[in-house]
């Protein structure tokens, strides 16, 4: 058996800039020019953004010491890249690509680095590029303060799964109406025609769920962000002589799930708006949702 002991790995998990999607869109830098005066932008703030990420990746790489072992990927490369247990991850971005990171990763540490100087930081990316190399630091000696972040978890009866940090969607591909009969814990039942439902976790109760909330005398106390909890909602539920709105909004504690049998010819399931990496239900199919087992290992 080997004795050498390996230097810890940094991943750094990245994006492409507007800047670069816009220049890959259009074909040429003047024609991305072009189509943002079209709308009454300019080239140099979305130059300047694409600089200050290109500024913030190259300072937050240089904080690694030299002798640990790197990785680096891209968004679009994260179902494919192989995370190791002891690795150490710095997302460099916004919020959103620690979300989109979290559905791979387990439990290793997540460092959110916010690459804008001139804005305040996340809620997920709370550190800047220059101090990377001591929160570094902090994580390999333990010393790092790290808040456990819960995930909604949703899964079918044919064994495929999804993980969410923000919320899982399930329903109509369209958002359309969806038939199915919707199971909450403690027995209850009922058939819905509704435009979906919206399971949410702490971390994405100040996005998409503040929205569905507002306004409705039904909706529970949305989870804090570091809570063991999830609230759930159904999307415009339409009563018929054989559909009904009374189960219509909840929470979900540790252990106990929303089940949604599909009464339509297939209803999608995602999870923090990434509508290209969906499981489908079809006719019959049950799907459950719940909290996830892990949590996501957030360094703040």
């Amino acid at each position: 058996m080997s004795d050498v002991t390996l230097a810890p790995r940094v991943v750094v998990v990245h994006r492409r800039s507007a800047l670069d999607e816009l220049v890959d869109r259009h074909g040429t830098r003047g024609q991305a020019e072009f189509f943002l005066r079209t709308r009454g932008r300019d080239l140099a703030e979305v130059q300047a953004s694409h600089d200050a990420l290109a500024d913030a990746l190259a300072r937050t790489r240089a904080a690694v010491p030299a002798h640990w072992r790197r990785g680096d990927v891209d968004r679009d490369d994260l179902h494919r890249f192989a995370f190791e247990p002891q690795d150490v991850c710095l997302v460099v971005g916004s919020d959103g690509l620690v979300a989109n990171t979290a559905k791979y990763v387990g439990s290793q540490p997540v460092v959110g680095v916010d690459p804008e100087p001139g804005r305040n930081p996340g809620v997920l990316v709370r550190h800047r590029p220059a101090a990377v190399a001591q929160v570094l630091d902090a994580v390999v000696r333990g010393a790092a303060r790290v808040e456990p972040r819960a995930l909604v978890r949703a899964s079918l009866d044919d064994g495929t799964s999804l993980e969410a940090l923000n919320d899982v969607y399930v329903g109509h591909a369209g958002h359309q109406s969806a038939r199915y009969a919707l199971h909450v814990p403690g027995g209850a039942s009922e058939a819905q025609y509704s435009s979906g439902v919206v399971v949410t976790t702490g971390t994405g109760a100040t996005g998409w769920a503040v929205s569905l909330a507002r306004g409705r005398a039904d909706a529970p106390p949305l989870p804090g962000a570091a809570d063991a909890a999830l609230a759930w909602f159904v999307r415009e539920a339409w009563p018929s002589p054989s559909t009904g709105t009374t189960l219509t909004a909840g929470t979900l504690a540790a252990g106990t799930e929303l089940g949604l049998v599909v009464g339509s010819d297939s209803l999608v399931v995602f999870g923090d708006g990434l509508e290209a990496d969906r499981l489908t239900a079809t006719w019959g199919q049950t799907v459950r949702l719940g909290l996830a087992e892990r949590r996501l290992r957030l360094v703040v």
